[in-house]
């Protein structure tokens, strides 16, 4: 036994695996992991641990897988207001008929605060620490998210028309680029331009867009391909396809993460993969709205990183994580007739580390790794779903149900414990959803 004294730390966490996702397909057994000032100061075995360190907090998770967070790295968090309003619509008619004029007559920065304050309380309770959000009034999702102490990329929106949080387009990138400016230094809040599509935003604020994110080093989030009806409606008005028009106002590099990418020709994921562009795989909304299916085993074969994201509760009808990852390891499987198409290990690293690269923020999160931000979830693989383990991966990509998560901690601050929230008021996000659905229901 160690003489020495013992390191004083601020958590300890035992368990009966580590999923660390570096090295890939890595499975530790009854390993612990160090925190320290909100990051990894050490994973080693769990008797080797409890000799080394003590610690103001101390966890003992024998039944408990420990991964990295989950990263949801596409959605409007706010929309959770907006759950099973219109269902069973296609997106063009979804989108005209009912979500934007619900939207024109509703949002407000009280809406985004609050719709993003039960969409928060959802993710974390589903293991989901980092969430990239497009939607009006960023700083209010800003607001919620440092209220709740939970990562987020904000993409701040950008249309050729007015809403209730701009005027046009030049007005939208100016208040991206304040925005920027707000919370660059900021821990939890980092930004992104989020042209909403190829369809509603016009050449001169493209260009702008690139040329400014390129000075202030922001990625660019885009829906892009997400129906066949866009690429028609395209080449019926232009003779272009929309890829062909973004590469030649240089939309396409490393900065770009094109959302959905459900209709792609073998070329355009060839120069998708030359660029180095992100892809954003959102499944379950993609196949509510009907919108297609993403080619996710050609884009990783073709080397392209392809992250998850759960779209809008508004379309998907929920913000669970662990059922977009295990949707998109069976689409894939089925999309490209091949049992062996997006194995379980690479299902759970687009949900961690591909999402984590896709936001430019890989550096700190996406996987346990030393030095890295202490984003790090418990999975209780006892449940009768997840019996017996023989293979601690399968079970958290095919069996495991997002009420399995027991702790989350996000910078080594702890938001989920046993299941139950830390610091968040449940009862008083709860009345506010009723105060809204009241609203929203007036004008259906």
């Amino acid at each position: 036994m160690n003489s020495s004294p013992r390191i004083q730390i601020d958590t300890l966490l035992h368990c009966r695996w580590i999923v660390p996702i570096v090295p890939a397909a890595t499975v530790l057994e009854q390993h612990s992991i160090a925190i320290h000032q909100g990051r990894i100061s050490a994973i080693l075995p769990t008797a080797t641990a409890r000799d080394t360190y003590q610690a103001d907090g101390e966890f003992t998770l024998d039944r408990h897988a420990l991964m990295p967070g989950l990263i949801n790295t596409h959605g409007h968090a706010a929309m959770a207001l907006l759950r099973g309003i219109a269902d069973d619509q296609a997106l063009h008619d979804w989108l005209q008929e009912t979500i934007w004029p619900l939207e024109s007559r509703w949002v407000s920065a009280d809406f985004v605060y609050h719709g993003t304050q039960l969409a928060i309380a959802e993710m974390l309770r589903g293991g989901t620490t980092c969430f990239a959000d497009m939607y009006f009034f960023p700083d209010a999702c800003a607001r919620a998210a440092m209220d709740s102490h939970i990562r987020v990329q904000l993409a701040a929106p950008v249309f050729d028309f007015p809403s209730a949080w701009g005027n046009d387009a030049e007005d939208y990138i100016h208040k991206a680029t304040l925005l920027h400016d707000q919370f660059r230094h900021s821990d939890l809040v980092s930004t992104a331009f989020g042209p909403h599509a190829p369809y509603t935003v016009a050449d001169a604020p493209l260009r702008k867009i690139v040329m400014l994110a390129e000075e202030l080093d922001m990625p660019i989030h885009m829906h892009v391909h997400e129906t066949a009806q866009e690429v028609n409606d395209a080449l019926s008005t232009s003779g272009q396809r929309p890829l062909q028009r973004l590469a030649e106002l240089g939309l396409l590099s490393p900065r770009l993460l094109c959302v959905h990418a459900t209709q792609l020709l073998e070329g355009e994921i060839a120069d998708l993969a030359a660029a180095g562009v992100h892809v954003v795989h959102c499944p379950e909304s993609n196949m509510k709205l009907a919108s297609g299916s993403c080619p996710v085993d050609k884009l990783m074969k073709a080397g392209i990183n392809v992250a998850l994201g759960t779209d809008g509760a508004a379309s998907n009808n929920d913000l669970d994580m662990f059922s977009e990852l295990r949707t998109a390891a069976l689409l894939a499987k089925l999309v490209a007739g091949d049992a062996c198409a997006l194995p379980a290990f690479k299902a759970l690293e687009m949900a961690t580390l591909a999402g984590a690269r896709a936001l430019g923020l890989a550096a700190d999160i996406g996987s346990l790794e030393i030095g890295k931000a202490a984003d790090i979830i418990a999975v209780d693989l006892s449940a009768l779903n997840c019996l017996p383990v023989y293979q601690p991966i399968s079970q958290l990509v095919y069996s495991t149900q997002a009420s399995q998560v027991s702790h989350v901690w996000v910078g080594g601050k702890l938001r989920l414990q046993n299941g139950q929230l830390q610091g968040m008021a449940v009862q008083a996000i709860q009345e506010q959803v009723m105060h809204w659905q009241g609203k929203l229901k007036s004008s259906t």
